[in-house]
C-alpha cells in the first residue's frame, strides 16, 4: 500500500458532509413548513364553506317544494285549459244550433208572412173594388156566416153601379161570388171575403 492519501476517502467526506447538510437543511425546511389546516384563515374558510353548503341544502329543499307546488299548479292549469276548451267547443256547438234554429224560425216566419200577405191580398172587406185592379179575379166566399143586413153586388166596371150583373141579400150562411176582370164588386155589412 502506498502512503498517498486515497482519493476515495476524500470523496467520502464530501459525500458525508453533503448528506449532513441536506438532512440538516431538510429538517430545518421541514420544521419551517406549517400545517395550513390549522391557520385562522383556513378555519374561517372551512366554516364559511360549511355555512354555504347548509344554505345550499336549504335552498335545494325550498326549490323542491316550489317545484312540487309548480307541478300541482301546472297540472291544475292544464286541467282548466282542457275544461275551457271543452266548454268553448260546447258553446260553439250551441251557437251553431241556435243559428240553425234561427234560420228555421226565419224561414217559417217568411212562409207565414208570405201566406199572410197572400191571404191579405186574397181577402176583401166592405167597400167597392175593381176586379183585376184592386182585387184578383176568382171565386170568393164569406169568411164568417153573414147576417140579414149583408148586401153584395157585381157591376159592370165604369157603370158607377148602374149596370148590375148580379147581387144578393143572402140573410145568413157563407155566400159565394165569382168575379172576373171588367167587373166591380161591392160588399156591405158582410164581413170579409176570402178567395178560394
Amino acid at each position: 500500500m502506498s502512503d498517498r492519501p486515497s482519493k476515495r476517502k476524500g470523496k467520502g467526506w464530501v459525500l458525508a458532509l453533503t448528506c449532513v447538510v441536506l438532512l440538516g437543511g431538510g429538517g430545518l425546511a421541514g420544521a419551517a413548513l406549517v400545517d395550513p389546516t390549522g391557520s385562522d384563515e383556513y378555519v374561517a374558510l372551512e366554516a364559511s364553506k360549511k355555512s354555504l353548503e347548509t344554505e345550499l341544502t336549504e335552498i335545494e329543499a325550498d326549490y323542491e317544494v316550489l317545484q312540487e307546488d309548480y307541478d300541482v299548479m301546472a297540472d291544475g292549469i292544464r286541467a282548466r285549459e282542457v275544461d275551457v276548451e271543452k266548454r268553448e267547443t260546447a258553446v260553439a256547438t250551441s251557437e251553431e244550433k241556435v243559428k240553425a234554429a234561427e234560420a228555421t224560425v226565419k224561414a217559417r216566419e217568411d212562409a207565414v208572412t208570405g201566406a199572410e200577405k197572400t191571404k191579405a191580398a186574397n181577402t176583401v172587406g166592405d167597400g167597392t173594388w175593381v176586379v183585376g185592379q184592386d182585387i184578383a179575379p176568382g171565386t170568393y166566399r164569406a169568411s164568417q156566416p153573414v147576417g140579414s143586413s149583408c148586401y153584395w153586388g157585381v157591376y159592370r166596371s165604369g157603370s158607377n153601379a148602374a149596370d148590375i150583373l148580379e147581387n144578393d141579400i143572402p140573410g145568413g150562411g157563407h155566400p159565394v161570388v165569382t168575379l172576373a176582370e171588367g167587373q166591380d164588386f161591392k160588399s156591405a155589412r158582410c164581413g170579409t171575403w176570402e178567395k178560394q
